[in-house]
């Protein structure tokens, strides 16, 4: 079993965070903590995609070129691209080069899109929000998917998303602060309800 861990600086964490860097940084700054507007979900989505099979440090450390060449994440642009943008995404060496994973961001902001004309992405993913959110006291104890990932899995399909597997969506939802995924003793656990 693994619980927090005490970093260098005397503070308590969730393990893969108990060192100086990227990932802590992510972890003591912004995992968990809920984000707002569709830009911001379409992010965290697309990065979560691209995780798949990779460490998430790769992902932090190319995160501003991701930003740059899917335009801020806005879902209008990044529908509009074609081949002739996904052949210069092939070339660009600062992202992840997967073929399937560019062309399946492109398919999910033409969803996001569509989306819109509904309750939009935003309202959509926080619909699957658990009723009883994990409390996990130890890494043991946590889990990479859940009733409401795989659901949200499902319902992301129907609606025309692609790369959107229900351990992608687990790891979503703890992104984005749909429920607390800090461990119990890491400084950032809260009351495991996050409003907003």
């Amino acid at each position: 079993m693994s619980g927090p861990v005490i970093g260098e600086d005397g503070v308590a964490r969730c393990p893969w965070a108990g060192g100086p860097g990227v990932m802590r940084d992510y972890h003591d700054t912004e995992w968990g903590q809920r984000v707002h507007g569709e830009a911001a979900y379409l992010e965290r989505l697309t990065l979560e995609a691209f995780q798949s099979g990779l460490s998430w440090s790769t992902i932090l450390n190319k995160r501003e070129a991701f930003r740059e060449v899917f335009a801020g994440f806005d879902a209008e642009t990044v529908g509009a691209y074609d081949e002739g943008d996904v052949a210069r995404l092939m070339d660009e060496p600062r992202i992840v080069r997967n073929r399937l994973k560019i062309e399946a961001t492109l398919t999910n902001a033409r969803a996001t899109v569509a989306l819109r004309e509904g309750e939009g992405l935003e309202a959509f993913v926080l619909s699957f929000r658990p009723e009883v959110p994990p409390a996990p006291a130890t890494t043991d104890e946590m889990t990479t998917t859940s009733p409401e990932s795989v659901a949200l899995s499902k319902g992301l399909k129907r609606k025309g998303f692609a790369f959107v597997g229900p351990t992608t969506m687990f790891a979503l939802m703890e992104a984005l602060g749909i429920f607390d995924p800090h461990l119990l003793g890491c400084h950032r656990r809260t009351s495991g309800i996050i409003e907003g």
